[in-house]
């Protein structure tokens, strides 16, 4: 595992798009799509609410950031196969016990379980269920938060089966943090470090190739490998690998 510490969320993700792009191998996903993959990284923010939270690299900026944080947060009237407040907040869809619909809050769990045990090692919330998940084509990518408390502060560590480094990560780690944030004000304490474990970080590389530039900066600040380059073309990079 390739551990990357940065000052902050922001950085994180512009460190681990340089690490798969000039370090990644091509690989074609099971729905057909080319990917730049790489194994598996480990992103630890020491300070996760210091600026910059956002690259500003990232085509998705502050004011979708926050959107994406509130509807993890809040819930969204939009309709999707799943989205993650509801396997937060109200996990158990399609499940029954002892007669009645399962429907559990893991975020308040998590914050009574520290309330009263503030040492403990089993403050987690799931998303994966397998009654809907093993049908699905599009299934949850993040897996796993475990949130603890040491020396007054809340410390979370997010498990992310599968990651798109590129698009997805930044504004899943802002909205994740938001939520270290959320659950620690409940608390009483500060917010501690933030550690981002990505099983299997990939970008999708043709798909999202006007994406890439603005990180790459025509070869100047990053040199992807020779595939990304040769799709991209908008550089004289792309005729010398």
């Amino acid at each position: 595992m390739r551990i990357i510490r940065a000052p902050s969320i922001g950085l994180a993700h512009e460190l681990v798009i340089k690490m798969i792009l000039e370090k990644g191998w091509v690989l074609q996903t099971e729905d057909a799509e080319a990917t730049i993959e790489f194994e598996e990284v480990s992103l630890q923010v020491d300070t996760p609410m210091a600026e910059p939270m956002v690259s500003q690299h990232s085509r998705f900026q502050q004011r979708f950031v926050e959107q994406y944080a509130r509807d993890l947060l809040q819930g969204s009237h939009a309709t999707f196969e799943y989205d993650y407040h509801g396997r937060l907040f109200g996990w158990g869809e399609r499940l029954v016990a002892d007669g009645q619909p399962v429907h559990i809050d893991q975020i308040a769990y998590i914050i009574d379980k520290l309330a009263m045990h503030p040492t403990s090692r089993r403050a987690i919330a799931i998303t994966w269920n397998p009654v809907i998940d093993e049908k699905l084509d599009a299934c949850p990518c993040l897996q796993l938060i475990q949130c603890i408390l040491r020396e007054g502060r809340l410390h979370m560590r997010v498990i992310f089966r599968s990651n798109d480094m590129l698009t997805a990560a930044g504004a899943n780690m802002y909205a994740l943090v938001q939520l270290q944030k959320s659950i620690a004000e409940k608390l009483g304490v500060q917010c501690g470090t933030y550690i981002h474990v990505s099983l299997i970080p990939h970008i999708y590389y043709l798909r999202d190739i006007h994406d890439i530039e603005p990180f790459c900066g025509k070869g100047a600040v990053i040199q992807p490998v020779r595939d990304v380059c040769r799709a991209c073309q908008k550089c004289g990079r792309a005729n010398g690998v």
